[in-house]
């Protein structure tokens, strides 16, 4: 018997609609979903690659308790039951004697998120956090400094633009099928990419204009570009006059950093910088900075990403086609969003300081949403504010994606409990008490995804087959976890079925609407606001605040002075870190059909500096840093900037099990020194200084 089921592909974040066709209880083909504009039967390798993992013999298929050290890969196969209770009896004696703040749940933000969080607070923890801030928690700061919305709040209309720039979002490689369609198609149109990066991705190939930066500035990069646009008047007068508050300011700040100062810091010419800004204001307002996806490389962080959001003030192209928009709900036409477990009465609200501390005076601007995860480490070795004894980590690996590997172990091990909610034998999974398996997204009806946008709709994930293994859907394993803790009143569903029917009550939708299309539209009509009176900034002033109220009440600068990037001494490097079109993150690398593809990463660096360090094309080299060093095979190049060398994300995995990744590559965050922009919220995951050794 042959079936079409519409739902939502997992292999990355981003959740491109999709269909999947399934024969006789085999999934047989993946493609996008035909019924969404800019799928149209598109998906990116990620996305094919889900019937790999779904028929992966190696991934976790019944829960395991640990018999041996943390980390030797010694397991008892246990059943739901005994793995389920095991979890909630450690959980009470933990909760017993620490208190429940002494539990973190730390995961990797899904349309189940909202079951995690309820999760917590139930049992009267603050502690929940998400992998948000370690990619983008600075964009999402930047975002509510200057216009009161979160980066998630915001987007782009690329299908309409006339000329975007991109500084380090390597579109083409780091995929979004719908956007990347979008943005050709506005390409074939005559659309022009500018792209801004110390080396030579895909996304620069396909770029009209590519500037080879200097590691680390961005930032003297767009002062410059302020004071070209504003001296030469090229910015959209009335739309600065009626929706900016601080023009003058910036006006003032920005005087002395001339293209001509640029230039000596960027090693960018002057005269690029003058032709960018005037040839990007000739098509204003459509037209984008792209405020980017992963906002975590250095310690000014925030200020990047804020001037980035102020370029697109300049030139008027916030709610306006082609340019910047923000992400319109169903109350824009009367209707309702999906309801959420945070949004029952009774459940308990949580006021004990968070691990992170953020919201206290140490970390004032952070969202409290998601956290500032990469504080977890330091938390717990220092027990400040208070000891941490259990971890549950849902989807999120926070050995492999918080820097420093070994302090990262070292604090694991002060936990007296860890639990990995997982479909793979991820690194952290590997080094837990508990792994509870995940069907994957093919074997599970998922929560609803709240999909707003310039058209406000609601997607949903429906289950195309059974599971292959004893695994279970994440939103259960929670929901029977909390009956054993004695909290199961705010989990009111039985099965996934039941739960979508709840979040679905009072939308006017109902679970039956979804099976023809995947979706439902509140409206067909694309909803932009009056840009002369229409504009909702949920900032203090109601306006766009280039000197931000969010700052300075925090007792921050809204224009710090430049701060003068040096180079490294001779011999070290900035390391930089990135994706490929491959691989999404820490978490695909053993997938049988993306390991072929890419099976391990390797260290870019400059011809110039290889020879200087006697280094040919496929040496194996030894990269060390302050807090740890590692072997992998070098790539000599002319494609990278000389101050920098780079190497892929998500290698060097060292659970045993994911056999096709076990040892394949170097891991960065052996290398990378946990440093934060501490304003903004995200790590410096490109601020790492290294030395590269040929190894004989």
């Amino acid at each position: 018997m042959r079936k079409e089921v519409y739902s939502l592909c997992f292999m990355c974040s981003v959740r491109c609609p999709i269909k999947v066709v399934v024969e006789n209880g085999q999934a047989k083909w993946i493609e996008g979903n035909p019924h969404v504009a800019g799928m149209e039967g598109s998906l990116c390798p990620r996305g094919a690659a889900g019937l790999a993992l779904l028929n992966d013999t190696q991934r976790v298929q019944s829960p395991l308790i640990r018999t041996g050290p943390r980390g030797s890969g010694k397991w008892k196969k246990a059943t739901w039951a005994e793995a389920l209770d095991y979890v909630a009896e450690k959980l009470q004696a933990i909760i017993g004697q620490h208190g429940p703040q002494s539990v973190v749940l730390a995961e990797r933000t899904q349309l189940a998120t909202h079951v995690s969080k309820t999760f917590l607070r139930a049992i009267g923890s603050p502690n929940h956090c998400t992998h948000d801030a370690i990619c983008k928690g600075s964009v999402n700061t930047a975002g509510r400094s200057l216009f009161g919305y979160t980066d998630a709040q915001m987007s782009f209309d690329y299908k309409n633009t006339k000329h975007i720039v991109f500084y380090g979002r390597n579109f083409f490689e780091a995929v979004e099928v719908k956007a990347v369609n979008a943005l050709m198609e506005a390409v074939e149109n005559g659309a022009k990419i500018t792209y801004i990066d110390p080396r030579v991705t895909v996304t620069a190939t396909k770029a009209h204009d590519y500037f080879m930066i200097r590691p680390g500035t961005d930032l003297a990069l767009n002062y410059a570009l302020m004071h070209v646009i504003i001296k030469e008047k090229l910015y959209d007068a009335h739309f600065v006059e009626r929706w900016v508050d601080g023009f003058a300011e910036l006006q003032d700040f920005v005087q002395p950093y001339t293209p001509e100062w640029a230039e000596r810091e960027t090693g960018i010419e002057a005269h690029r910088i003058v032709n960018l800004a005037r040839q990007i204001s000739k098509q204003k307002p459509s037209v984008i900075f792209h405020f980017g996806y992963r906002g975590a490389s250095h310690p000014q962080e925030i200020y990047l990403r804020r001037s980035i959001l102020i370029l697109n003030a300049l030139m008027g192209s916030v709610e306006a086609k082609g340019g910047l928009f923000f992400k319109k709900g169903p109350g824009e036409v009367g209707g309702k969003p999906a309801r959420k477990l945070t949004e029952q009465e009774g459940l308990p609200k949580v006021d004990v300081v968070r691990f992170d501390k953020v919201g206290t005076a140490d970390f004032p601007l952070p969202d409290k949403n998601h956290g500032v995860a990469q504080m977890l480490p330091m938390a717990i070795l220092n027990e400040d504010p208070y000891p941490l004894k259990a971890l549950i980590a849902y989807r999120f690996d926070p050995l492999m994606s918080i820097p420093d590997m070994n302090q990262n172990k070292r604090a694991l091990d002060q936990l007296d409990l860890v639990v990995t909610i997982d479909i793979n034998y991820s690194d952290i999974a590997w080094y837990s008490d508990v792994i509870l398996p995940e069907s994957t997204y093919l074997e599970r009806l998922d929560c609803v995804q709240q999909a707003n946008g310039l058209k406000p709709q609601m997607f949903l994930r429906h289950q195309a087959l059974s599971p292959r293994y004893d695994t279970r859907p994440g939103a259960i394993i929670l929901k029977q976890l909390a009956e054993r803790l004695g909290v199961g009143q705010y989990f009111p569903y039985e099965t996934m079925e039941d739960l979508v029917r709840w979040q679905l009550e009072g939308t006017g939708f109902y679970l039956e609407d979804f099976a023809k299309k995947g979706f439902v539209a509140y409206t067909d009509k694309q909803i932009f606001w009056d840009r002369e009176n229409g504009i909702k900034f949920k900032t203090p002033s109601g306006k766009i605040e280039l000197v931000s109220s969010l700052l300075e009440e925090a007792g921050y600068p809204s224009f710090p002075a430049y701060e003068p990037v040096s180079s490294p001494p001779e011999g070290q490097y900035r390391l930089m870190v990135g994706r490929c079109a491959q691989h999404t993150h820490v978490s695909t690398q053993n997938n049988p059909y993306l390991n072929e593809l890419v099976p391990e990463n390797c260290l870019w660096i400059h011809t110039k500096e290889a020879e200087r360090l006697g280094i040919k094309d496929g040496d194996w080299v030894e990269v060390s840093s302050k807090v740890g060093s590692g072997e992998i095979r070098a790539h000599v190049t002319d494609m990278i900037h000389p101050e920098a060398v780079f190497m892929l994300h998500g290698f060097g995995h060292q659970a045993r099990s994911a056999a096709r990744s076990f040892n394949r590559g170097l891991a960065d965050g052996v290398l990378q020194e946990n440093i934060s922009d501490t304003i903004g919220g995200s790590p410096a995951l490109d601020e790492t200084v290294v030395t590269v050794k040929r190894l004989h």
